[in-house]
């Protein structure tokens, strides 16, 4: 293990604008996963996450020259936050570079701390680009927001009060991974001392650069990335974080939208606190890893890592919650269209809380129905269907479906027979003034829209399920359309429920 790391690490200046946070018992998730769990609880400094610890650990040892210069950094919020906080205490400029996707509550932040605010690009890795540039231009000093010892040891005494705080011996400790700078100082200072704790970082399923590039022994770049937990939303990971992470690092578990959204229901049970999705990681990871391992009686840390999050978003939030958790069920059910065949599929379904039951008459002969099932949890689902299965009901799972879960729950019934060669093709694009408008333009006139659903996720990202009239002579063209578009996308033509719905 680097010694020089451990020595940075205990000689680390964080404290100077960092607290030591507190590791509290989370009772309610202890005993419903019958372990002893553990929030490390970095929500709670000053910039309500830990990113200010690597920040001051680094601008507290340039020199003057360099102070007089100022700072400048890329950032989505909380490392610009950390930069601005130190900036301030240190009395030196600092300008930030955010992406365009940033929550308002993160860009309000930065600035009342006095910091000059930049916007630009749609991502992390645009705003570090434009930061660059503006190092070179106007000679300041780029405060990286993971890639730098100096911030991996700021980072790394987290790790340092975990062992301080808990008393007897540690199972795991879950650690949310963007680029790496909080695993690579946590864990390195954990396994120099205990090297039979488990270091297990965690990452969104569409924002996994850490989770590939330990699979394939270097670093990968993500063609994109998700922008949910936009604290995390790195397509690369860093070249010195890879290095300590392929050394301490045990294993990266991904999770889903859903299950993050769940845990930050959970967190809140047990703290009153709401975390940001990045700052719930830890604990949909240790969730998983508890079910999966079904481990009992351990002890087990997760790091609550931030707090700032979009108002708006928690609808999202709530909304995703229950069916992370498996508390809810989203089914597809196919019945036949005759008098009392409601009535005989409710007493099937007992009397579970009905969430949501959508239907429209389309056919004489059989009706489709969209209903969401109040569950406690995966294996009252599977029993469910497999009872509805047992009495001769078609039965689509959907729980897992993203597209059901986002559109085609609200479009039910939405039928178009004249419809000829139609396809359907799932958007995303960051949520900005004009952005809606921008991509309709973008759309143009060549193709009839068949379809068109848009919803707002939390104000920082729009998706927009959309239908077209392709014949099959112009698919090489509209092909070329997608690619000149430049937002991500999916085709759902073959989504079963589009099939069931829409189609």
């Amino acid at each position: 293990m680097p010694e020089r790391y451990i020595k940075k690490i205990l000689t680390a200046r964080v404290y100077d604008v960092a607290r030591e946070s507190p590791l509290d018992h989370a009772v309610n998730l202890s005993r419903r996963f019958d372990n002893r769990i553990w929030l490390k609880r970095e929500d709670e400094q000053p910039i309500f996450s830990f990113k200010l610890r690597g920040a001051y650990n680094k601008m507290v040892q340039l020199d003057a020259e360099s102070l007089e210069k100022g700072v400048v950094a890329a950032s989505a919020g909380n490392h610009a936050q950390g930069v601005a906080l130190a900036a301030a205490v240190l009395r030196t400029q600092a300008v930030i570079v955010m992406p365009d996707t940033t929550p308002q509550i993160k860009i309000d932040a930065v600035r009342n701390r006095g910091a000059k605010v930049v916007l630009h690009g749609d991502g992390y890795d645009d705003a570090y680009t434009h930061a660059m540039e503006l190092a070179r231009k106007e000679g300041r000093i780029f405060i990286h927001p993971y890639d730098d010892p100096e911030v991996i040891a700021g980072q790394g005494t987290i790790g340092m009060e975990i062992l301080k705080q808990h008393r007897g011996s540690l199972h795991a400790v879950f650690v949310p991974v963007g680029g790496g700078g909080l695993i690579a100082g946590v864990g390195t200072y954990i396994k120099s001392l205990y090297p039979e704790v488990r270091i297990v970082g965690v990452e969104p399923d569409d924002a996994d650069a850490m989770y590939q590039s330990l699979a394939q022994g270097r670093r990968v770049k993500l063609a994109q990335v998700g922008i949910f937990a936009d604290g995390v939303a790195v397509r690369q990971v860093g070249r010195e974080t890879f290095r300590l992470a392929r050394k301490v690092v045990d294993e990266v578990l991904r999770v889903s939208t859903d299950e993050i959204c769940a845990a930050i229901k959970d967190v809140f049970e047990d703290t009153r606190t709401i975390l940001e999705p990045a700052g719930a990681l830890s604990v949909a990871g240790l969730k998983r890893y508890v079910e999966r391992e079904g481990v009992s009686g351990r002890e087990l840390v997760a790091i609550a890592s931030g707090a700032n999050i979009n108002f708006d978003r928690l609808r999202h939030v709530s909304e995703r919650a229950e069916i992370g958790e498996r508390r809810e069920a989203v089914l597809a059910v196919t019945i036949h269209e005759r008098p009392g065949s409601f009535r005989r599929f409710c007493s099937i379904i007992g009397r579970r809380g009905i969430t949501e039951f959508n239907y429209r008459y389309s056919d004489p002969q059989v009706a489709h129905v969209y209903v969401g099932l109040q569950m406690h949890d995966v294996a009252e689902i599977e029993g469910l269907v497999q009872k509805l299965r047992k009495h001769g009901y078609e039965v689509l799972d959907m729980t897992d479906n993203e597209t059901a879960k986002l559109h085609v729950r609200h479009l039910v019934g939405g039928r178009a027979p004249d419809a000829q060669h139609e396809i359907v093709y799932r958007f995303e694009f960051p949520e900005r003034p004009g952005a809606l408008l921008n991509f309709l333009n973008r759309m143009g006139h060549a193709w009839n829209i068949s379809l068109f659903h848009y919803r707002n996720h939390g104000a920082d990202f729009g998706r927009v399920l959309v239908g077209m009239q392709v014949p099959p002579g112009e698919k090489r063209e509209f092909t070329a359309f997608l690619k000149q578009l430049g937002y991500p996308y999916a085709e759902e033509t073959d989504n079963p429920a589009y099939r069931l719905f829409l189609g």
